[in-house]
């Protein structure tokens, strides 16, 4: 495995980018590691609702960026005190989903920490019922990404101001803040750490478990080629805002596998928009569903004789097609 240094970037855009190029361009026959540490950002999941999950007028006043990624799962709030991870492999079929196979090593260096973390739902790290960190995953179906949050030392109250969080997800996990179910790492350490004695210490913890560590510096002409694919991409308002369609139809529900929320628009019987949001984890881009009703009667038969030939399961995970048959036409 090769460790990459983003040589102390903390711009959230250009780390995306990073993580984005080193999946795409970099030796598909390597693994990596890849730390950062952004500035006060939200990162929206790929198939969010981005004006939804977010308190725009407070994200203005503060100046707080926020980026969509392109992996699935929820919105996270990011500043210096939450450090980021991520594994970037070949994807030999079974790993994704596996949360467990990435974070077991993260685990391990926790709990030698001295932090009794464990891994619980479906994608949370969690010392004593506390949340202090979320994982979330993106394949390209040759290479994928497995990444995530490690809340050290990040301003709890932040992430109140800054996120929407939704009644649906308080309700299903029975929590009353967002507050009272996240913690920082520090507020379980034997003795006080700063965060860089931290990322050295995970580090180190992580080489232990595998062949040595090879660090890597990128390039002039690749650090070139991550700054345009920030510009081209992250930089844009209709990456990280512009999903949000007109629609006469929302269908709204939280599965176990995480929240999905149709928007759809129907005109003289016919579907002209389909859109799906959610904090769900897919293997396939949500697109191909969403393009492939446009155009079918807004019909229940007609809709499943659409998707006769189509898993669901590829782009939501374990669902049954008629749960979310039901979904799309209206019962409950």
């Amino acid at each position: 495995m090769i460790f990459i240094d983003n040589e102390g970037h903390n711009n959230p855009k250009l780390n995306l980018a990073l993580e984005e190029y080193i999946l795409r361009h970099f030796d598909a026959s390597t693994d990596y590691l890849l730390f950062y540490i952004n500035a006060p950002s939200i990162i929206i999941g790929r198939n969010q609702n981005t004006l939804e999950e977010i308190n725009q007028e407070y994200i203005e006043a503060n100046h707080i960026e926020v980026v969509r990624r392109v992996s699935g799962g929820g919105a996270v709030y990011h500043d210096l005190g939450n450090l980021n991870f991520s594994f970037i492999t070949n994807h030999d079929g079974k790993s994704i989903s596996n949360f467990k196979k990435f974070t077991a090593p993260v685990i391990r260096v926790l709990n030698d920490m001295g932090v009794s973390a464990e891994l619980k739902g479906r994608n949370d790290i969690l010392v004593k019922d506390q949340k202090i960190s979320g994982t979330a995953q993106f394949s390209t179906g040759k290479r994928m990404i497995s990444h995530g949050t490690l809340l050290f030392d990040t301003d709890m109250s932040e992430v109140v101001k800054a996120l929407q969080v939704k009644m649906s997800k308080i309700q299903s996990k029975g929590h009353k803040s967002v507050r009272s179910r996240v913690a920082n790492i520090s507020e379980f350490l034997n003795a006080p750490m700063a965060m860089e004695d931290f990322k050295k210490q995970l580090l180190t913890g992580l080489y232990e478990a595998s062949e040595p560590f090879e660090t890597y510096k990128l390039t002039e002409s690749e650090w070139k080629a991550v700054h345009d694919l920030k510009a081209e991409k992250y930089d844009l308002w209709d990456w990280n805002y512009g999903r949000s369609p007109k629609f006469n139809i929302q269908r709204n529900k939280r599965f176990p596998v995480g929240e999905i929320d149709l928007r759809i628009f129907v005109e003289k019987g016919r579907i002209s928009e389909f859109k799906v949001f959610g904090d769900f984890f897919g293997r396939q881009p949500v697109s191909d569903l969403e393009n492939l009703l446009i155009g079918v009667p807004y019909d229940k038969l007609e809709i499943t004789k659409k998707l006769e030939d189509v898993s669901i399961q590829d782009y939501f995970g374990t669902i049954e097609k008629s749960d979310f048959l039901d979904l799309v036409y209206g019962n409950d």
